[in-house]
């Protein structure tokens, strides 16, 4: 089986894609895990208030990333960490949106990635109740981990897509989406909607965490 790709999970401090302050990464080699990272993020200046609905969701508060490098600083190790990989994440379009936004506010080039939904791919190999990641990985008997902790959730996803392959079958990412019809996809800086003059950069409006 040569199964490879990097499972990735981020967390924000509020509701602005550019406002990353957790990363976790599982490196994923012939179906197994070898290698983990982790470590926090400080968001950029703009994107950097930590609502509350966030904090109670994964426990991270502004004091938790004062010494932290900034996205800038740490972009480039996430893409030396993935090394081309295929970028698998649970409710893909919510991460990769990170990743867009934070090079987007920080003015920094987006490198080429492309990425798997495991919440995509746990919709067509399981029949649950609810397929949110706590819910997915179970299924793949990954259980007992801290939800909403980068590293905990990108490992738990990796579970996921390691399990549903052997399901499938399908010896690499390529051949899983084949068989679950979930595409790969570029990961691609999305057009912002044109803000009025005196409207916020930030809204008060809770992120939606849909794993």
């Amino acid at each position: 089986m040569s199964l490879d790709f990097t499972a990735i999970d981020f967390e924000t401090a509020n509701s602005s894609p550019a406002s990353a302050c957790s990363v976790g990464l599982v490196k994923v080699r012939a179906g197994r895990v070898v290698e983990r990272a982790s470590w926090f993020i400080r968001p950029p200046f703009g994107h950097d208030a930590f609502l509350e609905w966030n904090t109670r969701i994964h426990g991270i508060v502004a004091e938790d990333v004062v010494r932290a490098k900034t996205w800038e600083q740490q972009y480039p190790d996430i893409v030396a960490f993935a090394a081309g990989d295929v970028l698998v994440a649970h409710n893909a379009r919510f991460d990769m949106g990170v990743i867009a936004g934070g090079c987007s506010a920080t003015g920094i080039e987006l490198s080429e990635h492309h990425s798997m939904c495991s919440l995509a791919v746990a919709r067509k190999t399981y029949t649950l109740d609810s397929y949110r990641l706590p819910m997915a990985a179970m299924a793949a008997g990954f259980e007992d981990f801290q939800h909403h902790d980068a590293a905990a959730d990108a490992e738990a996803c990796a579970a996921i897509v390691v399990h549903a392959a052997q399901r499938h079958e399908a010896p690499t990412v390529e051949a899983l989406g084949a068989a679950t019809r979930v595409t790969i996809n570029p990961v691609r800086i999305r057009a912002e909607k044109p803000r009025a003059a005196n409207q916020p950069r930030l809204s008060n409006r809770p992120m939606i965490f849909a794993d």
